[in-house]
C-alpha cells in the first residue's frame, strides 16, 4: 500500500469508529462509548503518525500522548492532559479490575461531556491531516 492509502485507511477506520461511539452512547452502554471513541482518537492519530513519518506502520501502542508526540503533533499543555485522561477509557475498559470502577464513574453526564470533547479534538486533528 502507499502511504497515501495508509493514512486513508486509518482515517476511515476512526470514522466509523466515532460514528459507532455515538450509536454506542445511545444505547447506555456508556464504558464502551469512551472506550470506543478512545480508539478513534488512536487511530486518527496512527493517520497523522504515517502522514509525518517515512515508515509507514504506526507504533503499536495505545497510548495517545505518546502517538501524538512522535507524529510531530504540537499539543498545548492542556491538550496533552487531554489525550492523557483519554487514554484511561481504554486501560480501564479492557481490565476487569478496573472496569466495575470506571463503569461506575461513566455516568450519562461523564460520557457525554468527553464525549462532546473527543469529538472537538477529533475536528481539529482531522483538519490537520
Amino acid at each position: 500500500m502507499e502511504k497515501q492509502e495508509i493514512i486513508k485507511y486509518w482515517i476511515e477506520t476512526s470514522e466509523n469508529d466515532l460514528k459507532s461511539s455515538s450509536t454506542i452512547f445511545e444505547s447506555g452502554k456508556y464504558d464502551w462509548t469512551l472506550f470506543i471513541a478512545h480508539l478513534a482518537l488512536e487511530k486518527l492519530l496512527k493517520a497523522y503518525w504515517v502522514k509525518n513519518n517515512n515508515t509507514l506502520i504506526p507504533p503499536k501502542t495505545h497510548n495517545l500522548a505518546k502517538i501524538a508526540v512522535d507524529a510531530k503533533l504540537n499539543l498545548t499543555d492542556e491538550e496533552k492532559i487531554f489525550l492523557l485522561e483519554v487514554n484511561e477509557f481504554n486501560i480501564e475498559t479492557r481490565y476487569p479490575d478496573y472496569k466495575f470502577e470506571f463503569y461506575k464513574k461513566c455516568t450519562r453526564e461523564f460520557t457525554e461531556n468527553y464525549l462532546q470533547k473527543i469529538k472537538e479534538f477529533y475536528k481539529c486533528i482531522r483538519k490537520k491531516i
